[in-house]
């Protein structure tokens, strides 16, 4: 048994609008599998396929106002209802308090803890390196976690090695955005393919894709589709390389924002939650909030 999280900052269901929301405008075949046919909007409701199950899930956890990506991803990664224990919503980056509460407890230390093996596969350049070590920047929610638990951080070398994906799938970004001629670039489907065969290295394996949220935030509807299409066929190499028996790949988020291109804002409405694999049953109808995951990870993966 072994988990896959696949984290997508920054989606939520939203209207059957394709002049806003890309979920509604975008062809994204795999993605409708994964819904029972459907598109991910506010409309499609709890369904079951054969292979998933896709729960619009609760990103408020209790407290009133758009939910933050601090809070919303330390939520995922500690079982808490982190934005009632600090009081509100919060991010981009972790206050004090949320990196208190990632430091007293997180999945990835509880994996560590019960002797097993652990990993972000997502890595990041020398610069992001730097400013972390530096000071000048803080870790995202997902990152403290995995630091608190003793885990490293991908570089550069771990990308030229074949250990480790960009943050865009394929690798392409490194080249064009980062300056790097001869790192890999993999195809959509390819890059699929390999997150499932590195996920397989370790019992608990997070990949985090932030570019969902920049477009929300950023960027237009045309764009949103263009990056839901290439998400599309990047979890059809998922599916075709992963074996339900062999455990769960989750696929969640912190807020919502993508599905309501032009408001430049976090929506409120529900995330959603997406379980592939034989154990999907887990996620039953008590499953309701981000900080329901961690029981059922730790159940999974634990006994």
């Amino acid at each position: 048994m072994h988990i896959l999280l696949i984290f997508l900052d920054g989606i939520g269901l939203g209207a059957d609008d394709p002049a806003v929301n890309p979920f509604a405008a975008a062809h994204t075949p795999t993605l409708y599998q994964l819904a029972n046919g459907h598109r991910w909007l506010a409309a499609t409701g709890r369904q079951d396929s054969p292979r998933a199950r896709f729960i619009p899930t609760d990103a408020h956890m209790g407290v009133p106002g758009r939910p933050q990506s601090g809070s919303g991803q330390a939520a995922i990664l500690t079982g808490r209802s982190i934005p009632q224990l600090i009081g509100e919503h919060y991010g981009p980056k972790p206050n004090k308090a949320i990196r208190d509460l990632l430091a007293e407890d997180n999945f990835f230390k509880q994996v560590v803890a019960h002797n097993k093996t652990a990993a972000l596969l997502e890595a990041y350049p020398p610069r992001w390196h730097r400013a972390i070590n530096s000071g000048k920047s803080l870790r995202s929610s997902y990152q403290q976690a995995a630091y608190e638990a003793g885990l490293s951080i991908f570089d550069e070398k771990a990308i030229y090695a074949g250990d480790a994906l960009g943050g865009d799938w394929t690798g392409e970004g490194w080249h064009t955005h980062l300056g790097y001629a001869d790192t890999p670039v993999y195809s959509r489907y390819e890059a699929g393919r390999k997150l499932v065969e590195l996920s397989r290295r370790y019992d608990f394996a997070f990949f985090s894709h932030w570019m969902t949220d920049i477009v929300g935030h950023r960027g237009t509807v045309e764009d949103g589709v263009s990056l839901l299409e290439l998400f599309d066929e990047v979890m059809a190499g998922v599916l075709d390389t992963w074996d339900d028996a062999e455990g769960i790949v989750i696929i969640t988020s912190d807020h919502g924002n993508l599905e309501d291109i032009g408001s430049r804002k976090h929506t409120e409405n529900d995330v959603p939650t997406v379980i592939i694999g034989d154990a999907k049953t887990a996620f039953d109808s008590e499953f309701m909030t981000l900080a329901d995951l961690v029981p059922r990870m730790a159940a999974l993966l634990f006994g």
